[in-house]
């Protein structure tokens, strides 16, 4: 397998080249009103350490979401530049993937701090979905807390989360769903659980 990830919708910045049964990873824990200015940088760096070019990728992911709508943006529309560029398939990755599939087994819930006293959140049971990513507040998420397992990528105050990596879960992730690798690039849009602060008229 030989495949560049990307991950730009928290606050961190994952890019990830994996090259048969190497990988090169860089993470940068703070991100989030960088990743514009470094995320083509680090791809760069690291097709240069992999001895990867774009054409040589059987594919390349990219985290859709849920996050920010900003990050989510970015990393989605630099993905498509380089897909078209030289017609390579996709694969889409959830920001509910990257913490899930640190631990498939039994249900587990993966939960993004949305700010505002909200969450987003996503149950699966054997890493398959059970409950459907959505928006949701504590108290539902508090109701479910004898059925799932709660895992995050960041502590959450106020709420018990099992903290995983989003790094090492998006790794996971890629070589667990490459078989669902895609040609229609229509289909790469991003995943929007609520309207941005502009359209809820948030400062």
């Amino acid at each position: 397998m030989k495949c560049l990830a990307i991950d730009t919708c928290g606050k961190h910045l994952t890019v990830a080249a994996i090259k048969d049964d190497k990988e090169f990873v860089r993470y940068i824990e703070d991100d989030k009103v960088r990743h514009s200015e470094n995320l083509m940088p680090t791809v760069e760096e690291l097709l240069t350490e992999s001895g990867l070019k774009i054409k040589d990728l059987d594919f390349l992911a990219v985290v859709v979401g849920a996050g920010s709508f900003t990050g989510i943006r970015i990393g989605i529309s630099t993905v498509k530049a380089l897909i078209f560029a030289e017609k390579k398939p996709f694969l889409s990755i959830t920001s509910f993937d990257t913490i899930a599939y640190n631990d498939e087994k039994g249900k587990v819930m993966a939960v993004i701090n949305a700010g505002h006293g909200g969450f987003y959140a996503c149950g699966y049971t054997d890493g398959k979905i059970s409950f459907s990513p959505r928006f949701t507040e504590k108290n539902e998420l508090t109701s479910l807390s004898g059925e799932y397992r709660f895992l995050s990528g960041e502590k959450i105050n106020g709420l018990n989360t099992e903290v995983v990596s989003v790094k090492d879960g998006l790794l996971l992730a890629v070589k667990e769903k490459a078989g669902d690798i895609s040609f229609d690039y229509d289909a790469l849009s991003p995943v929007y659980l609520r309207k941005s602060q502009a359209e809820e008229g948030r400062p």
